[in-house]
């Protein structure tokens, strides 16, 4: 399975499929849960992740991730929720903390609205605006690909929406790959779709192409609600 760069691919299957453990697997996330483990090889450009001596810190750093439910750290502030990643991974010569903070809210949509309270802690913010800060902080570490495990799962139709603006204006300077049950989020928002199912790989094409001329029986009863 060839994930495209800068380019949004959707992962989909009912639940339990595997969805979330496949891109858990895709930056060694997996790795924290007890008695976990992976067979293959998966490639981030010319490093396979699995290598030995490839260290998992340095790959989550790269593929950053958000997750179903907002997680700002509740103690923190809003500044700290993005500036915790950069001051562990540290900061390159001629940057600026408050800087790249500032430009991952922005790239969240949020800068506008948190502008004037950036030491308020991070767990005041709506459900939306927090996921959005979660995202900021992962784009804070600047990554090469993000993954999504249902991001809008927890939000409002209106939260649901801005958050899939801002991913295609990400796909421009980001490869995303997001999980989602939503098949109507999935062909708006994806380039390319991956389904599912038992823990197989069905079936992967292009979005509108799966959607409307899909090459498996499994496939298409799926997305036409014959069986979930």
């Amino acid at each position: 399975m060839d994930i495209e760069a800068n380019k949004i691919t959707a992962v989909i299957g009912p639940s339990g499929c595997g969805k979330s453990t496949f891109i858990r697997c895709l930056n060694r996330l997996h790795e924290v849960m007890p008695g976990a483990r992976a067979a293959g090889e998966v490639w981030l450009g010319d490093i396979q992740i699995y290598d030995r001596g490839v260290d998992p810190a340095v790959i989550r750093r790269r593929v950053g991730m958000v997750f179903q439910r907002p997680n700002p750290l509740p103690t923190m502030s809003i500044f700290d929720n993005v500036a915790i990643g950069v001051r562990l991974k540290g900061l390159e010569p001629g940057e600026s903390l408050k800087e790249i903070v500032k430009e991952s809210l922005r790239q969240a949509g949020l800068l506008e609205e948190v502008a004037g309270r950036l030491h308020q802690p991070g767990a005041w913010l709506s459900g939306g605006q927090q996921q959005r800060l979660c995202l900021a902080r992962a784009l804070a570490v600047k990554p090469e690909v993000l993954l999504l495990d249902e991001p809008c799962s927890a939000l409002d139709p209106a939260s649901t929406l801005r958050i899939e603006s801002l991913l295609r204006d990400l796909s421009r300077e980001y490869t995303i790959v997001i999980v989602t049950h939503n098949m109507q989020q999935a062909a708006r928002v994806s380039d390319n779709t991956a389904f599912l199912y038992e823990g197989e790989l069905v079936e992967y094409a292009p979005t509108s192409e799966l959607f409307t001329n899909p090459r498996s029986r499994r496939t298409e009863d799926y997305i036409t609600g014959r069986f979930s």
